[in-house]
């Protein structure tokens, strides 16, 4: 089973924050079949997590369509967190972010243990 497609995964979870009340945008639009997903979350009280994607080696038993994510930072000063974004962006132009606007974190991403 093939992994889904970048822009069909970001429309979709950006549905399912919509759904659940949580406000979330696609700020950056990346390679449509497989730009890496970055997820910033605004915690809104000067705090914000980043979640990136995960290393497929940690997950190769879930299934082949499975997206995985990793925190990368937590609960850390937002122009940190902008800062650790320019420079992925340096490193992969093509990548996506979201962003997420909840004060408590809530992501609704899978991660790796």
């Amino acid at each position: 089973m093939a992994r889904l497609r970048s822009d069909f995964w970001v429309a979709a979870h950006l549905r399912r924050c919509a759904v659940e009340g949580v406000s979330a945008v696609q700020r950056r639009r990346g390679a449509p079949e497989a730009g890496a997903i970055f997820v910033k979350v605004d915690r809104l009280d000067g705090r914000a997590d980043l979640y990136g994607p995960a290393p497929q080696a940690l997950f190769e038993g879930a299934g082949a369509g499975d997206r995985r994510f990793e925190t990368l930072m937590r609960e850390a000063l937002p122009p940190d967190v902008e800062a650790r974004l320019t420079r992925e962006i340096r490193f992969d132009s093509d990548l996506w972010i979201v962003e997420i606007d909840d004060r408590e974190g809530r992501h609704f991403l899978d991660l790796t243990a």
